[in-house]
Order: structure tokens, then sequence, then C-alpha cells
């Protein structure tokens, strides 16, 4: 008959909002061992199996760490108890862990403060004594601005009471394989049951397997990034969520984010992170409520496994209005199966624009013709070797559909290329990111000169600013100096003179230096690198930090409105690389606001 081998979890510590799908090995009649589902709606020789999950309450209640969530509070902080939107953030468990979150916490209550107002007496106080801790006296500030949770502290989420069972109050909260921790399961134990039972009479056989997770936390919720106007356009620099966000008629914004796939997020690269923050199922649930809460107009993804585009992304997405395109990397260097295999993924709003054409660059087609024309034959074998790299770019012309876009002396409709890619990662082979980008953008101005139209290249380019790829980018060429140069054994830079093209592209980014200084602007400048006019970091991890992301956009075309505030030692928590529970890519993401300047026939 069917019975169970064992059951466990692929983590054990549950989070709200992230799926629990237990691991259930069964011995099946035939005797052989499986893990497929044996549902009662499809019985196996008279026999199914029966899942139940229970929420563990006991008489005693348990709140959270707002910082650790797997620990336990033992103190709160005054201020933020006293306002309700800031009592999840009010909880820590040590006063090392408050002192430790102290720079990146005080922010919480500058910002409640600006918002209710500089005329409230305790808001000045604590503000007051915030600052104080600039001139020595953080402990002090500390002891005032925190209190101990004596005594059995009140839950977040309060839950109702059901049977009793061994000195445990047992609340059944679901009765499927899989269960999806809800808010009224934070700091509670959740229990599994699975159990063999008869499809005749429904009933259970033998004694249950049971598995016991550790007590549900709550998602953690990084703080929610604005958009900062940068042009003088008038545009309120708000959250952006999921009720939406003001934004200029006519304009529309584009984001790039490359979102770190499974296959890449090892504990063995990202060891500082939580194994349960680095698991895909909670990374994939955050970055969906992420990408979602911007929404942008156009995205563009890059590292989207295969499986993940068509099971999620493009799924997902769609709910939200958005239409999806996707172009997987060449597997001629990867192995393992080609559903793992990452690629960059673009998507639209269909409100907002309608796909009229795309594009797959696989640059290692352009390596196989290159490799044919100026390779000699007993080298070809080599330099595949080092060209083929399975690169990819994704580009895709769409045509606006909102109002108030400029259309050409001729009355044409308004298209816009958006160009996504992801550049070779190693660092060594620099002649191979250079001729990656030139490829791409020699593909692009074939484009610019069949169809005359804005230009946007997007994606992570895995080369720093001021490197020779970046400086064809934005001056058009390379200078013959650069020591980026210097490798290039195969001669597919020379003659140096052909590394140009005629696309005038501006770093969007880089609107944070040249616009005209504005109120609350400098504080943006200071994330920005200003001998390279590009951001101080977009790729975080404990081993490298900097810049490798990048929206890159034709300056005769388009202009900036507003950009994603960046993010800095506020927007990270003390000690903290990427990924982390708050944000889930070892990159963060980049959104640019954008309207078409009106043209002129050429």
């Amino acid at each position: 008959m069917l019975s169970v081998i064992r059951v466990h979890l692929p983590s054990e510590i549950p989070i709200v909002g992230c799926e629990l799908t237990p691991y259930v090995l069964v011995r099946r009649p035939d005797k052989s061992a499986a893990t497929e589902d044996v549902p009662e709606s499809s019985p196996l020789e008279g026999y199914f199996l029966r899942y139940r999950w229970f929420r563990v309450q006991s008489d005693k209640k348990v709140t959270i760490c707002s910082v650790h969530p797997t620990e336990q509070a033992t103190l709160q902080c005054v201020f933020c108890s006293k306002r309700p939107a800031l009592v999840s953030k009010s909880y820590h468990c040590s006063p090392k862990c408050f002192t430790d979150a102290w720079q990146h916490h005080k922010t919480l209550h500058e910002r409640a403060a600006a918002e209710n107002g500089n005329n409230e007496e305790d808001n000045n106080n604590d503000l007051s004594r915030a600052s104080s801790a600039a001139s020595g006296v953080l402990a002090s500030t500390l002891s005032a601005s925190m209190s101990s949770l004596n005594g059995p502290p009140t839950p977040f989420y309060p839950s109702s009471i059901a049977q009793k069972n061994g000195g445990e109050t047992l609340v059944e909260v679901g009765g499927c394989k899989t269960y999806t921790p809800t808010a009224d399961d934070i700091g509670y134990v959740l229990k599994f049951e699975c159990v063999v039972a008869v499809a005749e009479s429904k009933q259970s056989v033998g004694h249950p397997s049971t598995i016991m997770t550790s007590r549900v936390i709550p998602a953690p919720s990084p703080r929610p990034r604005r958009l900062i106007p940068v042009n003088g356009a008038d545009v309120v620099g708000g959250h952006l969520d999921q009720d939406g966000r003001i934004q200029s008629a006519g304009s529309f914004t584009v984001l790039s984010y490359n979102i770190l796939s499974d296959t890449s997020a090892s504990s063995e690269l990202y060891s500082y992170c939580p194994t349960w923050a680095l698991s895909w199922p909670y990374r994939r649930q955050n970055l969906l409520r992420e990408i979602v809460a911007y929404r942008a107009d156009v995205v563009c993804l890059q590292e989207v496994q295969s499986d993940h585009f068509h099971e999620i992304f493009a799924p997902e997405l769609d709910k939200h209005g958005y239409q999806a395109l996707y172009k997987r990397k060449t597997n001629e260097v990867l192995s393992g199966s080609t559903s793992a295999i990452d690629g960059c993924a673009t998507f639209f709003r269909r409100d907002r624009f309608a796909h009229v054409k795309k594009y797959d660059v696989e640059f290692n087609k352009a390596a196989q013709s290159l490799t044919e024309a100026i390779i000699p034959p007993a080298q070809k074998r080599s330099a595949l070797n080092r060209l083929v790299k399975d690169n990819i770019a994704l580009i895709v012309v769409l045509e606006a559909k909102f109002g108030n876009q400029p259309t050409d002396a001729s009355g044409k409709r308004q298209l816009i290329c958006v160009a996504n890619t992801h550049v070779n990662v190693q660092q060594e082979l620099k002649d191979v990111k250079l001729w990656q980008v030139h490829t791409l953008l020699k593909g692009l101005e074939k484009i610019a000169a069949s169809a005359d139209i804005p230009m946007l290249v997007c994606g992570d380019f895995n080369t720093l600013p001021g490197s020779a790829p970046h400086s064809l980018l934005v001056y058009g060429k390379v200078d013959p100096q650069h020591p980026d140069l210097l490798v290039d054994p195969l001669g597919i830079l020379r003659p140096q003179t052909k590394l140009t093209h005629q696309l005038p592209l501006v770093s969007a980014y880089s609107s944070f230096v040249r616009s005209v200084m504005g109120i609350g602007l400098e504080q943006h400048r200071r994330k920005m690198d200003l001998n390279t006019n590009e951001p101080l970091f977009t790729n975080c991890t404990r081993d490298f930090i900097g810049t490798h992301d990048y929206i890159f956009y034709t300056a005769d075309t388009l202009m900036v409105e507003s950009l994603l505030e960046l993010l800095d030692e506020d927007g990270l928590r003390k000690d903290t690389a990427l990924p982390s529970p708050e944000w889930s890519s070892s990159h963060i993401a980049l959104l640019a606001e954008f309207r078409c300047m009106p043209r002129t026939r050429r």
C-alpha cells in the first residue's frame, strides 16, 4: 500500500506571502520511492495523501524583531510605538540591534516628523535627541528612545483560539500540500501534517508524518524609493506604489533590473544573505512585488531564467497589463537544462505601447561571422573559445499609444526602440566586452538609419564607468591610448578607428549631475561619481561594489524628466550587502522617466 517515508521543508523559516511546499517522499505499492503527489481526486490503488497545516498557538505571545526577523523582540522604540505606520518597525531584539540600526532607523523619525509637521512637541524632542547622537551622546539618545518589553508583548496580529491538543492550541489554516503564511501567522510556529487515507472511507491509515517550522516572520519591507525630478518637470516625487503615481502627460518610464537568476544565487557566493532570503520562493515574490510597485511602462530584466519567464514573470506581469518578450541566452557554452538558462525579458504596458518589431541579437553568431572573416584557420578554434560566450541582446520597437506624443514633420506615428542586453561577465575578457558592445551599437545604428526613432539601451553591461565599452557608449569612440585596448589577442579591435558609432547616447543617471541644482537634488548628487557622472554603485556584494548597470538614451530625441533615487547607506542596512532580505538581487533597479522631443524632417 501507499506509505510516507519522510517529509521536510526546503526552508524551515516561513515568511508571510511566501508559499511553502513540503518535500514528501512516499513508498508506492510497487515498492518504488517517488515524490509525485497522490491527491484524493486521483487515488493510487484506493489510497491518497491528505495534508493539513496548523498554526501552533500558546499562551505566550511573541513579537518579532524588525531588523532580525528570526529573533524575538525584547524592546520597542518609543517614538515609533506612538505612530501606527511605524509600529512594525519599532521592535528590536537587543540594545545592540537598536544601536547598530540607529543611523537607518532615525530616518524613519525624520520622515514621520516631516509628514506630520514640525509643530509636534514630541517630534521635536525626539529629533533633537537624534541629532545629539552626532555630538557623542548616542547611548543616552538610544536609551531615551527605546523601552523594554516587560512581560508578554502584544503580537503584531492576534489570532483566534481553536481546539487544544496536548497543551497546544492548534488552528487549522490549510488543507492542501502548499500553504502561504498570512499576517495572522506572524510569530507562530506552523505544523504540517501528511497522512495516508483510504479513498472510499476517507479514514486515515497509521500515524501522520509531521514537521514543525520556525516562527513565521513578516516579509521585510525596504524603504520605498522615490521618483526625483531632474529637469524642472512638474512631477511630484512620491512613493512608487500600486495605487499609481503622478506622471507628466506624454511621458513614459523605463525600468532596467538584473534580478539575479536562481542558478547564480548560490549560498557560497552570497553566504552573508540568510538562506531563507536567498531561496527562490522568497526572492521571486519579493522581486515581483518590487517590479510591480514601480509601475514602469517598459521593463527590461536581465538574468531571467527561461522556466521562470514562462511560469512566473510572463503570467504574473500579464495580470498587471504587461505584454512580454523574451530572448534566452544561447547554450553553446552553458550546460545543464535549457529551462534554467537565463536571458533578457522586456515587458511593456499594453495600454501605453503596441509591439511593432522584435530583433534577437546572438553574439555567438556574430562571433562565427567575425572568425570566418578575419581569423586564420589555425586559430579559429581558440578564437571561438574566446568569443563564444552565449550573451545576447533583445531589441524591441514599440509604438506609443498615449496622448501628447509629438510626431515628426511628416506626421508619422511615434516609435521607440528599446535594447535590453547582458554583456559578458568575465572581467579579463576586456576585448570581448568591447566587441559585444560595439556589435550591438552597429546593429542599433542600422535600425536608427532605417526608422529614425528614439533609442534606449538598457542592461547589465558588466563594465565600469570609464572603461572602453562605457566610453564607446557615451562618447561614440574610444581613446586609442585607453588601457583596455591592450587586451586584444585576436586583433578583433583593430583598426581602432572602427570603434565608433553615431548614436548620440547619454547615460540617464548623469542627469543627477548635469541638471540645474534643485531643492533636495544635492543629496542625490552625493550618490554619484562626479568624475564619471554615473552612480557610485548599482551592484553591491561583499566582494564588489561598483556600477555595471545603465540606461542610455539618444539625447537628440529624448529628454530625462525624473529618475528613481539611488540607494546609499540609508537604503542599505548597516554592514549589509546585496542580496538581502529587503532587496532580492545583487543589483539595484534603475528607472528613468522620458519625454520624446519634437523632431523636424531630416
